[in-house]
């Protein structure tokens, strides 16, 4: 056989390995467990770090306000330096709506060795314990829940004995770019930390999504956190590894009535937002670096290349063997845009949309050796760590 044909017999392999041997992570049924009301509601400390988030907060900030919680919530805003107006913003909306208590509090400027979001957490966290309260709420300025969210999150916590909980809220798609590429996010994330293998205590596996993360108080202490994971950017992963490892249950959903409020309008946007962590991601390493851009190739790249090339030089098992690879590729994909409401014609053109992601991955190693490391809200971490070791 010729070497196109080869090489798409061995990516066909690998999508047969990725349908059956990894975790399933192509399905999209791992939502909430099933819980009871608790005899008696806990309290709840909800913690939102925000930094120039004055656009987003009326869209998001009145969901939290709102929510049907029959115990006892506050809310603990943590202003980390804005210069927008966000602290001004979310008081002027407790004001008009009224709902769940809010204090707004500013965390000052992170100490060497903190990223950002992790400082402000920090901060928050410090002041919800001393209420004593039995989780706590972390969730994104960004992030809109149902008036029922919280009630929902603490029930399936208390029936199934888990420490931490996370949702992955549901992304805008809304404008061309974002169709392209936000389920295609998730695709992948999941493929990476399978949502099973997650869920499963006996499993290694650990990752959480940082928009919307319930904790148990007590296991945040147990595992030392965020103090054990200050310099993590991919702080959600982070933080759920750190809570297993401690011996706490997690669990890892896809959401149904959380949702992010915040656009993505322009390919420039959604690659600021890919790149800015994809290095960190992969641990600084040229060598993963570089493994990854060959797995993207031979995985996603190379099933129609070798199908149009087979075509063209009649070349009958390359065309064969791509053209399989390519359908595995894009009946795995279908679920993801079923559950985002896409059309499934956008499924086949998952391989233009995983180039897209190997450039902005090349392009984050590339800012990372710039010294620009990973830039977000004016801050730039130049060599920070992905997920540090305890």
């Amino acid at each position: 056989m010729s070497a196109v044909a080869w090489t798409a017999v061995g990516s066909l392999a690998a999508w047969g390995w990725l349908l059956l041997g990894q975790g399933f992570f192509w399905r999209t049924d791992q939502r909430l467990p099933p819980s009871e009301a608790p005899a008696q509601w806990p309290d709840v400390a909800v913690v939102v770090p925000a930094r120039d988030e004055a656009e987003v907060l009326p869209v998001s900030l009145p969901s939290l306000l709102a929510q049907d919680y029959p115990g006892r919530a506050e809310i603990i805003l943590v202003d980390d330096g804005s210069t927008d107006g966000t602290g001004e913003v979310a008081r002027a909306l407790r004001e008009q709506l009224g709902g769940l208590p809010l204090r707004v509090v500013p965390p000052g400027e992170p100490e060497p060795g903190w990223t950002g979001k992790l400082w402000a957490l920090r901060h928050g966290i410090a002041l919800a314990r001393a209420g004593k309260p039995e989780f706590l709420l972390l969730t994104d300025a960004d992030i809109a829940h149902e008036p029922d969210s919280l009630r929902a999150l603490v029930a399936a916590a208390r029936t199934n004995g888990l420490a931490l909980v996370s949702q992955m809220a549901r992304l805008r798609v809304a404008s061309g770019w974002e169709r392209l590429v936000v389920p295609a996010f998730v695709y992948f994330f999941s493929q990476l930390y399978p949502f099973r293998r997650v869920n499963r205590p006996q499993a290694r596996t650990a990752a959480a999504a940082g928009g919307c993360v319930l904790l148990r108080a007590e296991a945040a202490e147990r595992a030392g956190v965020p103090e054990s994971i200050r310099q993590a950017v991919i702080d959600d992963v982070s933080l759920a590894r750190a809570v297993k490892r401690s011996g706490g249950r997690i669990w890892l959903g896809l959401a149904e009535r959380v949702d992010s409020v915040r656009p993505y309008p322009r390919l420039a946007d959604l690659w600021r937002m890919i790149s800015r962590s994809a290095y960190a991601q992969l641990r600084h390493s040229p060598a993963l670096l570089a493994g990854t851009v060959l797995g993207l190739a031979l995985v996603y790249l190379a099933p129609p290349v070798a199908l149009f090339a087979g075509v063209l030089e009649q070349d009958a098992a390359a065309g064969w063997a791509g053209g399989l690879a390519w359908a595995v590729m894009t009946g795995t994909y279908a679920p993801m845009l079923r559950y985002y409401g896409q059309p499934l014609w956008l499924a086949p053109l998952l391989p233009f949309t995983a180039l897209l992601y190997l450039l902005m991955t090349v392009d984050s190693a590339v800012q990372h050796y710039r010294g620009r490391g990973a830039a977000w809200k004016g801050r730039t971490y130049a060599r920070p760590e992905a997920a540090p070791d305890r």
